[in-house]
């Protein structure tokens, strides 16, 4: 793994997320090959890479929402898709990927917001219903996130009656309500118009600054991921083909696949 730019962690605390020679196919086609990535607590990485290398896979393996084919994933230095019984790693128990997925906060590309729910009510459902808190603890909490992202005036609003930008700021604190120690973002910006991306980025970039939370971040915002990561993954294939800082990848890059795709989406 290359040096965040931060203060690294102790180095008795485990990863926050590590994938070991993870492999994920669909029929024939290999998505992810063997695939090994280690993420330290609070780090920011960003991943980047053409369409259909792999990015987007792996946040969905991580989640949960798809199974992988070979290797293990851990939060918190605990194995996510296994656990162990009797000194054995065998296949993880739904109570056990439940309690571990409770970690994991994602905010996927459409917003999927509840339409019949005003703004304040999307974010505090889960944690009423899911992590059992009060009502009125809930609600707190979401007037507090909604004041972060700069809704707390659209509190009372239904999705139809905000606009895609406000729309994904409200799945994103919706996220954040269930107070994941990890954060996924999978192109959060590709459904918004352009005039509505700057606003989703700063939200994002304060979020950066403001917490502790380690964050995977799939985008083909460069200057954003420049700015906002501590490290740069390039995908190709399947697999994390370079990474390093920001100022590595995106200026002094080791591969001419990386050279060509940098060209490709900076040209654009």
């Amino acid at each position: 793994m290359c040096d965040a730019q931060k203060e690294p962690a102790t180095s008795t605390a485990p990863p926050a997320v590590q994938f070991i020679n993870v492999t994920k196919q669909f029929g024939s086609l290999v998505v992810l090959k063997n695939l090994n990535l280690s993420v330290t607590r609070g780090e920011k990485v960003a991943l980047i890479g053409p369409s259909g290398s792999g990015k987007t896979t792996l946040l969905r393996t991580l989640m949960t929402l798809e199974p992988i084919d070979g290797g293990v994933i851990e939060v918190d230095g605990e194995a996510f898709t296994h656990e162990r019984i009797g000194g054995h790693l065998v296949p993880a128990r739904e109570a056990h990927i439940r309690r571990i997925r409770g970690k994991i906060g994602m905010v996927f590309q459409q917003f999927n917001l509840f339409p019949h729910m005003t703004a304040l009510k999307n974010i505090i459902e889960a944690p009423v219903h899911v992590l059992g808190q009060s009502r009125e603890e809930a609600t707190d909490r979401a007037v507090s996130l909604l004041r972060k992202v700069g809704l707390i005036d659209r509190k009372d609003h239904y999705p139809s009656q905000l606009s895609g930008g406000q729309q994904q700021r409200v799945a994103i604190a919706r996220a954040l309500a269930m107070r994941p120690k990890v954060m996924l973002f999978d192109e959060v910006t590709s459904a918004l118009d352009p005039e509505l991306v700057h606003e989703v980025l700063q939200v994002m970039r304060q979020l950066g600054e403001e917490q502790d939370l380690t964050m995977l971040i799939v985008t083909h915002q460069m200057g954003f991921a420049a700015e906002v990561a501590d490290r740069v993954c390039f995908f190709s294939e399947g697999s994390i083909l370079e990474q390093g800082p920001p100022e590595v990848i995106f200026h002094t890059p080791a591969h001419e696949r990386t050279r060509a795709f940098l060209r490709a989406v900076l040209d654009a």
